[in-house]
């Protein structure tokens, strides 16, 4: 007996299908710049650089309405931001992961196909800390 076990997404669900040290590629639209995915809808450009640049408000699309997971993609290495942001995902109970992005994309495309609601925001791979 032969059956899918691919997940079964809606059309235009977004998933990552690409990456370099300089792009983001959703679906077939690729992102020069770091960008914010929740929802379902992509915010970019997404203004931080590098990890040392986000600030809470930064991530104020997703906590407006939070998900069951924000990934953060960090840049090139996995890193952790500032105590603020912390603090508030901690306070608040927002599930919140830090992790390069690379492996970030890898997981939300995971997370998405298990149909757990996730957002992202994510800094272009190669970004420094």
């Amino acid at each position: 007996m032969k059956g899918d076990i691919s997940a079964q997404l809606p059309t235009g669900t977004l998933l990552f299908s690409a990456y370099d040290d300089a792009y983001l590629k959703l679906n077939e639209q690729i992102h020069h710049s770091g960008l914010i995915i929740h929802a379902n809808v992509i915010t970019a450009p997404w203004s931080p650089t590098c990890l040392s640049d986000v600030r809470l408000q930064d991530l104020a699309p997703i906590i407006a309405s939070p998900p069951e997971v924000i990934l953060l993609g960090t840049g090139r290495m996995t890193a952790f931001p500032n105590h603020e942001i912390l603090d508030y995902m901690a306070e608040h109970h927002i599930g919140f992961e830090c992790m390069d992005t690379r492996a970030a994309a890898r997981t939300y495309n995971i997370l998405v196909g298990e149909g757990r609601t996730v957002s992202a925001a994510m800094l272009l791979p190669g970004a420094k800390q």
